[in-house]
This record gives C-alpha cells, structure tokens and sequence, in this order.
C-alpha cells in the first residue's frame, strides 16, 4: 500500500477540520437560534483564534452557504434512501417523505436553514442549492413513477401538482416545528398526518379509470 502523501494528509486533516466547524456550527444554531450564529464562538468552541476560522471560511455567509450544501444533501440522502427501501410509485413517495421528515425533526436547524429563511441577507450559492435541485427533480421523478404505475394521474407529475404536494409537506413540517418541535414523527401533531396528506394528494389526482386496478 503506498503511503499517504504529505498533500493527501492536508487535505484530509483540512476537510476533517470542516465537518468539524459544521458540526459546531449547527449545534450553535441550535442553541442559539439560526441567525445568532457567531464566528467567534466557532472558532472558540474549535480551539482556534477567529481569524484562522478565515483559512476555512472566509465569512459567515460563506458558513452558511456549506451548512445550507450539507444539509440539503443530507434531506436528500434521506429522501431517497426511504423511497429506495419502497415499492415504486406513491409508496416510494410516501416513504421517501417520512424519511425527509424523520431527518428534519432529528435535525431541526437544517430544515430552518433549508425550508425558512431565518438568516437576513443569506441566499445559497448556486453550487450549494445543487443539491436542493436535485431533492425537487426526486420528488418529481417520484411522482411521474407513480402515474406510470397508475397510482395518479399524470398531471400530477406537473408544476401544479409538484406545488400542491410541496405546500402539504411543507405546511406539515412548519406547523410542527413551531409548535410542537420536541415531538418524534410518530407522536407529532402534524408529521403523524403526512400520510393522510398525501392520500388527500393522491384523491386530488386520481388516475384515469382505465388504468385503475
């Protein structure tokens, strides 16, 4: 096996040092609030002087611009690896949207920073909404797999029908965030209901006659 190079170790040590500084990073936010996040107290809880926080990122904008990339990839991964685990079609959706939820409520300063916009003056950087792209073009993969299969009705898979279902899951993930944010899926007032929101989805969409079962 060759030895690492002096190079490799850098890079290794530098991107271990910035899932450090996320990591920090959001348990901050969680503590204080999204918007309060202080380099300061960054670059104390990391050991480190402010100023070398800048060798990392150059500002906070910048931190949160990664935490934003993080975070969507990670609603992402969630996503599909619930929708992975289920049959094709509207279960898939089902599923990869309990997962979305699932992550958000174990991580709720990410879905704040991705769903909300709680820090003034922030707007993701192109490369870090990337991500967040390909979250919408899953979902909307999800839903033409599901009117292939019969489940809905093609228009679903539209730019109205993708709207209709992101406002139901997003409105249930809002309202239980704000009101009751120490609750587990299963138990919460209105993660509990996603299900029953995307059965109201589906009979908004139903498929044509022909091709139900």
């Amino acid at each position: 096996m060759t030895a690492m190079t002096v190079p490799d170790r850098r890079r290794r040590r530098r991107e271990e040092t910035i899932q450090e500084i996320l990591a920090i990073a959001a348990e901050l936010m969680a503590a204080d609030g999204v918007a309060a996040l202080s380099l300061s107290d960054v670059a104390r809880r990391l050991g480190i002087q402010p100023p070398s926080l800048f060798k990392y990122f150059p500002s906070k904008l910048a931190l949160y611009d990664a935490l934003f990339a993080e975070a969507a990839q990670r609603v992402l991964a969630a996503f599909r690896s619930a929708a992975g685990d289920a049959e094709p079609g509207l279960p898939a959706l089902r599923a990869g949207f309990e997962g979305m939820a699932r992550f958000v409520l174990a991580n709720q300063v990410f879905g704040q920073l991705l769903f909300w916009r709680p820090v003034p003056g922030f707007t993701p950087t192109a490369e870090a909404f990337r991500p967040a792209q390909d979250f919408v073009a899953a979902v909307r993969a999800g839903l033409r797999a599901a009117a292939d299969r019969g489940h809905l009705h093609s228009d679903a898979a539209g730019d109205e029908g993708h709207a209709l279902l992101s406002v139901l899951v997003a409105g249930a993930m809002t309202q239980q965030l704000a009101n009751e944010p120490g609750a587990d899926f299963d138990t919460g007032r209105f993660t509990r209901l996603l299900p029953q929101l995307i059965d109201m989805f589906a009979a908004a969409y139903p498929p044509p006659k022909e091709r139900r079962s």
